[in-house]
């Protein structure tokens, strides 16, 4: 099929996401993806910075991901979880407990879904121990496009205002003040508004969900691990649960492992997704602690692709290439290239901001961007980024090359340059 045949049948046909049908913006049809590159049907290759949203740490049409994926294809593409299992779904689970020290695995469809059965266990388990059945979170928050998940999603800065009439109504801290890498600073005068508001709402809490040190989709912002620290302490402090949103922030991407490593502790409950297939697959998973699992009994929820095999398959392939590979010493470049590239940015009318931790990137600029401005302009230097806000901020592949991070950095400033 021609690229334009492409193009014509997507407009008549696909809704794409957070875009109305109506409103022209520019798609691009892709024919290939290979390494840290996307061919596009036109014939312009373009490095991508986003890991198709976070989730291609490794690349693509990666050897031995392929490879795990034919083998089992050979096996079984799929087969229901209720009562049956196999060896890839766990040998996963497995890996995951190990990774964690979270000893109950369960299997779910995507990131949303994690954080749905999350807040399912949370519930479960404050009704299983007689406490209460709502939420403490933070502003500037984001847990996915579910009911669930848009209810501890920010209520006003979010995407998900337009269904704040009938969505639950949980309990909100303040946003965390925000913090560079490089910084040791804290605010202790919010460690006391923590301290206040749990106090406070305590009786009627099941659970305090975050996503740990970086708030993703809801405004690439990051926060002191002294924060996360207390509200772990907190939790224990008041018998609640801590639910840590791991699904952008695991494996690798913030230089650690887990975001909770950056503050050295263990949440109750984890969510996990995006980057554990390496991109392939549409997998997450949400663990628990067993004292969680046993209070809570039978969980009421099952996916039907629940451990589909394909899926837990790549997952664990890409779990072992991760092991296997350089992670840290790779993000560490990438981390030190953003910074060095993106350092002139901070000085450009129209920009608020410029930070970055790990293997993520940001330019927050003071006014609302033009997105298919500054796409094209990136595209033009041969960069893919999908900027959102006020921000233009990349997520690169590890397996990045130095070049390919000071093209993603060129581009990034180029667009800021034009503002």
């Amino acid at each position: 099929m021609e690229a334009e045949e492409i193009l014509r049948l997507d407009r008549e046909h696909v809704w794409h996401p957070y875009t109305a049908v109506s409103s022209g913006a520019p798609v691009h049809a892709v024919r290939r993806a290979e390494g840290v590159r996307l061919t596009l049907a036109d014939g312009r290759e373009l490095v991508d910075g986003m890991s198709s949203w976070w989730a291609a740490i490794h690349g693509y049409n990666h050897p031995r991901l392929n490879q795990a994926i034919r083998d089992q294809l050979d096996a079984m593409a799929h087969v229901m979880f209720g009562g049956l299992t196999h060896e890839p779904a766990v040998r996963l689970s497995r890996t995951l407990a190990e990774m964690t020290g979270l000893g109950r695995v369960f299997l779910a469809d995507s990131g949303s879904v994690a954080v749905e059965v999350a807040i399912k266990m949370a519930v479960q388990y404050g009704v299983a121990t007689g406490r209460g059945s709502k939420l403490l979170t933070v502003r500037g928050g984001y847990h996915g496009d579910t009911f669930g998940a848009m209810s501890v999603c920010d209520p006003v800065n979010g995407m998900h205002h337009l269904f704040s009439g009938v969505l639950p109504k949980h309990v909100f801290a303040p946003l965390p003040p925000a913090w560079h890498g490089s910084e040791a600073a804290h605010d202790a005068g919010y460690l006391d508004e923590l301290d206040a508001l749990v106090t406070a709402h305590a009786h009627e809490l099941a659970a305090i969900i975050v996503e740990p040190v970086v708030q993703g989709a809801g405004g690439m912002r990051f926060y002191h691990p002294i924060y996360l620290r207390r509200l772990r302490e907190l939790a224990d402090e008041h018998g609640i649960l801590l639910i840590a949103d791991e699904i952008a922030t695991g494996f690798g991407r913030t230089g650690e492992m887990f975001g909770c490593d950056h503050a050295g502790i263990r949440p109750d409950i984890m969510c996990v997704g995006k980057a554990l297939t390496g991109g392939y697959m549409t997998l997450a998973a949400t663990l628990c602690t067993d004292e969680v699992a046993e209070a809570i009994g039978v969980l009421m929820h099952g996916p039907t692709y629940m451990g589909n095999p394909l899926a837990t398959a790549v997952a664990g392939a890409s779990l072992r290439l991760l092991s296997d590979r350089p992670w840290r010493d790779e993000v560490k470049r990438i981390e030190a290239g953003l910074l060095d590239g993106l350092a002139d940015a901070a000085r450009m009318p129209g920009v608020k901001d410029v930070r970055v931790l790990g293997a993520i990137g940001v330019i927050e600029t003071d006014e609302p961007v033009d997105v298919p401005k500054i796409q094209d302009i990136v595209m033009g230097r041969g960069v893919w980024l999908r900027p959102f806000g006020r921000l233009i901020y990349a997520m690169p592949p590890y397996a990045c090359e130095p070049g390919d991070i000071e093209r993603i950095t060129d581009a990034m400033t180029a667009a800021a340059a034009a503002l």
